[in-house]
């Protein structure tokens, strides 16, 4: 008699998306177990007196102090089978920390659907790709936070959205997250990788938040583009003195850059809060010449005023004759809005080794406002004024108490300032 073997159990076959399919409604109701997902049933209802199919619902087996029981989790196809494993393991989690999953809110409305959200020109994206969750990150998170949005918007499509895009957000790995920043590191940009970095943590705390993904892989021990120094760079006066003796040979070819980087010396002002200004911001005439910078353009969130200097002025008249009819300071070269502060900033990039022959080590639009503080403070000016000029965020009880405006004593600053670059440019000083 020859050996003996046992038979090995047929496996059952995969509940596909065409089997799911074909399942049809019976008299009676039955179910079907999903072999990839231990407890996991398909439960197929009875044909109705009509004869119309029965509905399909997810349903998982589980044990409670020795019972069975079972979980409805949704009805097939508004709840995929994807859907359907991932809050099972929801359930186990929670039945894991002792806790009944029918009491603890992991069932959805029977045949609710998710709305797909939609892209930017309209069309409807996967809800569970990464680009789905950044879009209700845009628009439920980023959005109504931040003045200008545009920045973080900018980071996804450049940094994030061309590897990612259609990938489910639920599979990213750590690993990934890794290989992402470090190819930003490595094209030379540190300090953005560090930003992204950041970025995507927030992206996938907030999908944790709204159950769009189960865990965050961004885990990183340390900052991808190394630690930042905070920038130091501030002008002396030999390289002002050059800077303003050359600036009009140098950038003979962008006159507008010229005339912010004047601007941003005589006024200490941030690069957006130029390129967002309006005329109607500005009052040009009279013995107070003034700037408000509105809340909305302002990074402080509140609106100042910002004297101007006579220089500064007559720079803003310059800006006004090439403006044209543009209600813009400086408007965009196509289109009626506002030039991108970038260009302004690549400008400027463009002319450094031009700034290098004249002794002028490299610098960044905002490093003027460092060298208009550190200019004020050479003056001996009041550091509670020259905080001011700059608006910076007063903090504690200073913030709390001191709402005078200190209007005329910035006005004053300033002016011994715009002297002082007179003297060292020796030519007269405008007052």
């Amino acid at each position: 008699m020859g050996p003996h073997f046992a038979k090995t159990p047929a496996r059952r076959k995969r509940l596909t998306v065409t089997a799911l399919r074909a399942l049809r409604s019976l008299p009676k109701r039955y179910e079907v177990s999903d072999p990839d997902m231990p407890g996991l049933q398909i439960r197929v209802d009875a044909s109705l007196a009509d004869g119309s199919a029965g509905a399909r619902t997810w349903q998982w087996r589980y044990q409670w102090h020795g019972r069975r029981h079972k979980l409805a989790l949704g009805q097939w196809p508004h709840l995929s089978q994807a859907e359907a494993h991932d809050r099972v393991r929801a359930a186990r989690r929670v039945l894991e920390r002792g806790i009944d999953p029918r009491k603890a809110g992991l069932t959805r409305d029977r045949g609710a659907v998710v709305a797909a959200p939609l892209d930017s020109e309209g069309q409807a994206v996967d809800p569970h790709s990464v680009e789905a969750l950044t879009i209700e990150f845009m628009q439920r998170y980023v959005t109504p936070r931040l003045k200008h949005p545009e920045a973080v918007q900018r980071m996804l499509d450049k940094d994030v959205l061309p590897t990612w895009r259609t990938r489910d957000a639920r599979t990213i790995r750590p690993i990934e997250v890794v290989r992402l920043v470090d190819a930003i590191v490595d094209r030379g940009s540190p300090a953005m990788a560090n930003d992204v970095a950041a970025l995507l943590d927030q992206l996938f705390r907030y999908g944790i938040q709204r159950e769009l993904v189960e865990t965050n892989p961004v885990q990183l021990l340390f900052a991808p583009g190394g630690a930042e120094k905070p920038r130091a760079r501030a002008l002396n006066d030999e390289e002002l003195a050059t800077l303003l003796g050359f600036l009009e040979s140098v950038f003979a070819n962008a006159p507008r850059t010229a005339s912010a980087i004047r601007i941003a010396l005589y006024t200490a002002c941030r690069r957006s809060e130029l390129t967002r200004a309006k005329w109607s911001e500005l009052e040009l005439e009279g013995k107070a010449p003034l700037w408000i910078v509105p809340a909305v353009n302002s990074k402080t969130g509140t609106e100042y005023r910002i004297p101007l200097v006579p220089a500064a002025v007559a720079e803003f008249k310059r800006l006004k004759r090439r403006a044209g009819r543009s209600p813009y300071v400086m408007p965009a070269e196509r289109g009626e809005g506002p030039v991108n502060p970038l260009l302004i900033t690549r400008s400027v990039a463009r002319h450094l080794e031009t700034l290098g022959l004249h002794g002028i080590a490299p610098f960044v639009l905002h490093d003027l406002r460092r060298t208009v503080r550190t200019g004020l403070a050479r003056l001996k000016i009041a550091p509670h004024i020259a905080e001011r000029c700059l608006n910076h965020q007063q903090r504690g009880v200073v913030a709390a108490y001191d709402v005078y405006a200190y209007g005329e004593e910035k006005r004053g600053a300033m002016n011994e300032w715009a002297q002082h670059l007179a003297a060292i440019t020796r030519a007269p000083a405008d007052e």
